[in-house]
């Protein structure tokens, strides 16, 4: 096992270089000058150089890469061309709204989808089973800013029970988690509908093995085998959504987090896209990169956990 995560750490880190090259230079290539930008369109051309170069953008691209990295590896993540602040600092204080959104919304979508999977399974072909699959069918086919909308105007402007948007700070937890269950459930309901789908088509397949039809030939009924028997060997399946699921609401909430105002890494890297403010679209991104190989590292883990025979 020790064995195992070692090399799946080091797959990791030259995963992580690699992202690091193809950002670095996706980034680059994006045309538009930064200093332009930052002096507007009737700047000196004297005045133009001299800004380049206080900000290394005259420098060759292979050196301007290795010192990026280079001052990754030390922490530095630079500081931002607009805002004059230490990147570093701005994505920990986006990440503190963007991480609890995601980890709500997949919690959402989790304690929605398994229920239903179940449900559908247990009773396949029957109506139960075709009303939660034309439900979910629904689901995926919704927009979740639709939904955010939907959700603002029922909940925050008729019933007055949420607000509509803003996050109040961690400095009042209730305020702020009431703040984000909105947004967390426009991101949920599509997760939902994809992971229940998921988890009745392997709960399904795995009803057709050799040691379910013993657990039923021993007098199991169909939800005692599926519960005890069939959940756990689908959960490799469940597993690798779940993964890509937080790895896109951690990184791919930008629209609800427009619609709903939140000061996310999302909405940052958005903002930071259309300022040309390039160290804080690549670090920003970077850290996201770094954040979707850790889950998949963990993923990795709990497939180990969830099925033995995978240690191997």
């Amino acid at each position: 096992m020790l064995r195992y995560c070692f090399r799946r750490v080091l797959t990791l880190a030259l995963s992580l270089l690699a992202a690091s090259v193809i950002i670095f230079l996706i980034v680059e290539l994006v045309p538009g000058d930064p200093a332009s930008f930052m002096l507007g369109t009737g700047a000196q051309p004297e005045t133009l150089a001299a800004l380049r170069q206080q900000m290394g953008l005259d420098q060759p691209l292979p050196l301007r890469y290795a010192q990026w990295l280079l001052a990754l590896l030390q922490g530095d993540f630079g500081q931002s061309l607009t805002y004059k602040t230490p990147v570093a600092q701005m994505i920990l204080d986006r990440m503190q709204v963007s991480l609890p959104l995601a980890v709500m919304a997949l919690t959402l979508a989790a304690a929605i989808a398994f229920p239903a999977g179940l449900f559908a399974a247990s009773r396949r072909g029957r109506p139960g089973d075709v009303t939660v699959m034309g439900a979910t069918q629904l689901g995926i086919a919704l927009p979740n800013f639709w939904f955010a909308m939907l959700l603002v105007l029922v909940f925050a402007i008729k019933l007055r029970w949420f607000p509509a948007g803003g996050f109040p700070g961690w400095s009042q937890p209730l305020a702020s988690l009431k703040s984000l269950l909105l947004p967390a459930l426009a991101l949920a309901l599509p997760q939902a509908a994809i992971l229940a789908r998921v988890l009745r088509s392997a709960l399904i397949e795995t009803q057709q093995q050799d040691y379910i039809r013993t657990a039923r030939a021993k007098g199991l009924s169909t939800r005692q085998t599926l519960r005890r028997h069939a959940l756990r060997n689908a959960m490799v399946s469940v597993l690798t959504i779940m993964g890509l699921q937080f790895s896109f609401l951690l990184a791919g909430a930008i629209i609800i987090e427009n619609v709903f105002f939140l000061p996310g890494l999302g909405r940052l890297i958005f903002q930071a896209i259309n300022q040309r403010d390039l160290i804080v679209v690549q670090s920003s991104v970077l850290v996201l990169v770094a954040a979707v190989i850790a889950v998949t590292f963990l993923v990795d883990l709990a497939y180990a956990a969830v099925d033995p025979r995978l240690r191997r």
